[in-house]
């Protein structure tokens, strides 16, 4: 619904001034940008997120990578070892 208010001022010299409002009681309609700029915010959540496990799983890929190299370093170790007591037992005999 639509309400127009029409106010008039006299002066003293007999002058009139008229005002007019018009006020309107049906809520104001949105364009949409609002929802623009959630779904650009939504998508940047997302795609931060994605970007955040990615850099997760190349960290695990990485500590992984490493647990296997110091295993093979260890490997590596008993295995001179073993040789030396093999050297050791073939110059006692």
């Amino acid at each position: 619904m639509v309400e127009e208010r029409v106010t008039e001022t006299r002066t003293p010299e007999g002058n009139t001034h008229t005002h007019t409002e018009v006020y309107h009681d049906s809520p104001r309609k949105s364009g949409g940008a609002g929802w623009a700029i959630f779904a650009v915010l939504l998508l940047a959540v997302l795609v931060g997120g994605f970007f955040l496990m990615q850099g997760s799983g190349a960290e695990v890929a990485k500590d992984n990578a490493i647990a296997e190299a110091a295993g093979d370093v260890g490997n590596a170790a008993q295995s001179v070892g073993d040789a030396a007591n093999d050297a050791a037992d073939n110059l006692a005999n």
